[in-house]
């Protein structure tokens, strides 16, 4: 089997230790010679490189080579698979995505509502510079993307861009988890269907070893998937098991008050976390994963990769969930957006597994959202303010439009020196 050439591009995130311990201990079926790391932080990527260089010995791999890089073209030549986990303008700027919504009274968060649509927005056209790279000089490579929002991210590059990707998240992987603990039976036995869009998904007939769970169980696992943040009454009543952020959603005064309550974001807590991981990255005598990364966050991030990348190299299909264009799958629709769903993964591709009707229940917010992230899509490549007051008049967690237009605007004025498509 031939070895291969991965490429991390963001490579100064904290989560990449993750990948490089995957790709360490799947050496048997991802022969990898080379890992790039790429970042344009360059005193993040010194003190990542040293750090894999040192667990990688400790663990005794010492047949993959990394490799540091500044410059995208020299990063991607060659790779067989890209992983994508950029963040334009780092946490400073996530804590302005959630601040200024919360002055409205909003919804403050880094991948839902009016925070989101900023994230995309500054990411978007980077990520676009990067695929068309990969489409031009590399059209065999797939992106393996984990930057949020992730299924904003997938759909502008599969809309403008021929580059092959799967937009990724752990998220998939959680309704497997909750009900492996609630009944106490392997993750790998249980298996059940799942729709939506990243972040706003829902899961449904849950089976073990291929047996239908029965009401009983399906309340049990309710009862681990409220620890997520949704309510164990609203799980039952809708009788599918949906994702954390959903909590957003269905409990939205609630989130809004505990964050004002706390006096502090989730992205001013993750900016703590990670000053303290990277004092551990930079002490030459750490050799294995700090243990405050357990409280970044982000479990599962390596496993769904994996899974990604053996499958395609391997040409040994897996079913894995993805963000990828609908194409029927998710009926209603339209066929070019994004959804997050179960597909069959292999060499030839990303082939879907479902063409599902969501319940009524579920719908109409699935749609409405699907609605402002076409919205933003556009308005990101665009640099559109008019499109962008279109998207939060659409997003159901903004819709005001007295709030709207003065929240876009010192969003956008935020933002200034990260969104030159908007020539403001």
């Amino acid at each position: 089997m031939d070895p291969m050439k991965i490429s991390v591009i963001g490579a100064g995130s904290s989560y990449t230790p993750e990948i490089i311990e995957g790709l360490a201990k799947e050496r048997s079926s991802l022969p990898v010679y080379e890992i790039v790391l790429m970042d344009i932080d360059e005193h993040r990527l010194e003190i990542m490189t040293a750090f894999c260089r040192r667990f990688l010995d400790h663990i005794g791999c010492t047949e993959i080579r990394l490799t540091p890089a500044t410059n995208l073209k020299d990063a991607v030549a060659g790779s067989r698979f890209v992983v994508t986990q950029v963040r334009v303008g780092g946490n400073q700027q996530r804590i302005l995505d959630e601040k200024i919504p919360l002055k409205y009274g909003l919804i403050g968060q880094e991948t839902t509502g009016a925070g989101g649509m900023m994230k995309a927005f500054r990411t978007i056209p980077v990520m676009l510079e990067l695929a068309k790279e990969v489409e031009q000089n590399n059209p065999d490579a797939w992106i393996i993307n984990y930057t949020n929002p992730t299924g904003l991210i997938t759909e502008a590059v599969t809309k403008y861009t021929k580059a092959n990707i799967a937009g990724l998240c752990s998220g998939g992987l959680f309704p497997g988890w909750y009900t492996a603990k609630a009944l106490s039976v392997p993750a790998e036995t249980v298996t059940y269907d799942y729709a939506g869009l990243n972040h706003l998904s829902f899961a449904s007939n849950i089976r073990v070893n291929g047996r239908a769970i029965s009401e009983d169980e399906f309340d049990r696992v309710a009862e681990a998937a409220a620890r997520g943040g949704v309510d164990y009454n609203i799980i039952r009543a809708l009788r599918l098991i949906p994702s954390p952020y959903l909590q957003y959603y269905y409990h939205t005064a609630r989130r809004i008050a505990a964050t004002q309550k706390v006096g502090r974001t989730r992205g001013e807590e993750v900016l703590a976390i990670e000053q303290e991981i990277f004092r551990e990255y930079a002490d030459p005598k750490t050799v294995t994963k700090p243990e405050a990364l357990k409280r970044r966050g982000g479990g599962g991030y390596s496993q769904v990769a994996l899974s990604v990348m053996k499958a395609v190299w391997t040409d040994q299909p897996a079913r894995v969930i993805v963000n990828t264009p609908n194409r029927s799958a998710v009926r209603g629709l339209p066929e070019d957006a994004v959804v997050e769903i179960p597909c069959r993964i292999s060499a030839a591709g990303i082939e879907r597994l479902v063409s599902t009707h969501l319940p009524a229940s579920v719908w109409g917010l699935v749609a409405a959202v699907k609605n402002y992230e076409q919205l933003a899509v556009e308005a990101a490549v665009r640099g559109s303010r008019e499109l962008a007051l279109h998207a939060l008049l659409a997003h159901p967690l903004v819709r005001d439009a007295d709030t709207a237009r003065p929240l876009l605007d010192e969003l956008l004025e935020a933002n200034r020196s990260y969104l030159p498509q908007f020539s403001l």
